[in-house]
């Protein structure tokens, strides 16, 4: 493939680390595992933790690798090519995508580098899901203590995790400028269980599975002052500061989901006989695989400039968006096209093409949703309003 001026030696020893451990180690895991939707083995997560995939992003000095957003990216899309949830709970380590204080990074980013001390992020809500301002969650000051209340959706993590980072209003919203007041606050907890004063309901969901993903219920939870992160009522602007990164990791677990539906595609073609010939052998099919090759390749390509332009300190919040909604878009097309060449073996859960169909449906929701992404580049291209 191409992206030769992208890939140094040491990152294609990366990529290559990574492609071995997620068709050695995790592809037969979720094989195994997603139809019955179990959980992503912890044996499996603390091999993760020893190549340091939970330490990409985190400095060396607090004992991670001290890479940059691309090498993050090339580890995510192998990791997603075998199962999207492998390749996202990296994610609850890294740094988690927020401002740490000097105290705080010297007393938990060496656990999180070491996949000791991973997070759930709480931060839709019912009413608020893109619309981030609209946050209604409170969390009011008492003595030594924060009390919160309110609802949280979308948690994926909560119970598994070892801390809630959780976005909660500390004052009412402003006229023209709601998105102030918001706080973020890092509520830790004992894994396998919520937080005292918080209840879950585990949401239905038609995938992401090898883990789950809650609705929270907050009642008079009481966190102590020292659990506030940042300053306080500024947690929005702590919140988009690093988007750029997350959308960058939405588009590569995209592009691995397609690639795997891609390489499946490719091998079953060449076995399938039809009309007493391999199915590759006819232009339909032929064609099909090289439009889904072509757009996967399109789609990374414009991942790797974004990683690059992040790792290189230029803001790129148009290039992100652009590569979250062409991966994304990219992806739910490319899965189905290999579900349709498997036939109605694409249909079935012996076969993981329609894990790789089902999870990338999702990619163009979380992390902002398609419609999002066109805004955000429309806002860039034309200017903000109308």
């Amino acid at each position: 493939m191409a992206a030769m001026s992208y890939m140094t030696e040491e990152r294609r020893m990366i990529q290559q680390v990574a492609r071995e451990f997620a068709l050695r180690e995790v592809l037969p895991a979720a094989n195994e595992l997603d139809h019955q939707r179990g959980d992503i083995p912890m044996s499996l997560r603390q091999k993760m933790a020893d190549l340091g995939f939970f330490g990409i992003l985190i400095p060396q000095e607090y004992g991670g690798l001290g890479l940059g957003c691309f090498e993050y990216c090339l580890v995510t899309e192998e990791l997603a090519r075998a199962w999207m949830s492998v390749a996202s709970i990296i994610a609850r380590g890294n740094g988690l995508g927020f401002d740490w204080t000097e105290e705080q990074r010297r007393r938990y980013l060496p656990a999180m580098a070491r996949g000791k001390f991973l997070g759930a992020y709480a931060q839709s809500e019912p009413e608020a899901g893109s619309d981030v301002a609209n946050i209604s969650c409170q969390a009011r000051r008492e003595g030594d203590y924060w009390v919160i209340n309110g609802t949280k959706m979308w948690c994926t993590f909560a119970d598994g995790a070892d801390f809630i980072l959780l976005i909660a209003r500390t004052s009412p919203p402003l006229q023209g400028r709601r998105h102030l007041g918001l706080s973020a606050f890092m509520i830790e907890k004992e894994r396998g269980k919520l937080p005292p004063g918080v209840r879950g309901t585990p949401i239905n969901t038609i995938g992401y599975y090898g883990w789950r993903t809650w609705q929270l219920f907050f009642e008079d939870c009481r966190v102590p002052a020292s659990a506030l992160m940042g300053e306080e009522g500024k947690a929005f602007y702590g919140a988009m500061r690093f988007l750029e990164v997350g959308r960058a990791h939405t588009a590569a677990r995209a592009i691995g989901l397609a690639r795997g539906a891609l390489e499946d595609s490719l091998t079953y073609a060449q076995q399938r006989v039809q009309f007493g010939r391999p199915i590759a052998q006819f232009q339909a099919i032929r064609f099909k695989l090289a439009e889904m090759a072509a757009e996967i390749e399109a789609a990374r390509q414009l991942m790797y400039l974004v990683a690059s332009e992040i790792d290189s300190g230029r803001r790129c919040d148009k290039e992100a968006a652009m590569a979250k909604w062409f991966a994304t878009e990219m992806a739910e097309r490319v899965t189905s096209a290999g579900l349709q060449i498997h036939g109605g073996y694409g249909y079935t859960y012996d076969l993981p093409l329609q894990r790789y169909w089902r999870d990338a449906r999702l990619t163009k929701i979380f992390e902002g949703t398609s419609e999002i992404m066109l805004h955000v580049i429309a806002n860039r291209l034309l200017g903000e309003g109308g």
